[in-house]
């Protein structure tokens, strides 16, 4: 497969710039970064994986589920899918094993928040990584999603 790119240069103070930058890529036609649609080389790119793992809660009303991996676009779908139905009138995510959150897990967890809500259910975050706080702090959530720092402190807040 082969790509072309054309530059439109027109004079100015940048246009050396962007000639050596054409250069540059011109050089590295042939590189196995280029051959795969200017990407990453695949070993690079490891597919996301999350795992849900139940854990005892103490309550039979209540679910712990401890989340392993990543959250992000390539699994949100199953994500939701399976914790849609799950009948728990309180779900805590314990997030300690999460990786990786993107902005469509972080998505996928405000979807879960308002099912659950309009279900008459509640979902609790617990133990958040240094990275999804971050995320969530920027995207503003932690205002609106209930999140502990640990399970203990969610389930007792549930109590």
């Amino acid at each position: 497969m082969r790509f072309v790119i054309r530059l439109l240069l027109r004079p100015s103070s940048r246009s050396k710039h962007i000639c050596r930058v054409r250069q540059d890529f011109s050089m590295e036609e042939n590189s196995v970064v280029t051959r795969r649609r200017f990407g990453y080389p695949s070993a690079l790119m490891q597919p996301a994986k999350l795992g849900l793992e139940k854990q005892p809660s103490g309550r039979s009303d209540s679910l712990i589920i401890g989340l392993n991996g990543k959250l992000s676009l390539e699994n949100v779908h199953d994500f939701l899918a399976t914790l849609r139905l799950e009948p728990a009138t309180h779900l805590i995510l314990d997030m300690s094993g999460l990786s990786f959150l993107d902005s469509a897990g972080v998505g996928a967890l405000v979807t879960l928040f308002v099912s659950r809500r309009k279900q008459g259910k509640t979902l609790a975050l617990a133990a958040l990584t240094v990275q999804g706080t971050a995320v969530m702090q920027v995207a503003g959530l932690l205002k609106l999603l209930p999140a502990y720092p640990s399970v203990e402190q969610a389930r007792a807040q549930r109590a």
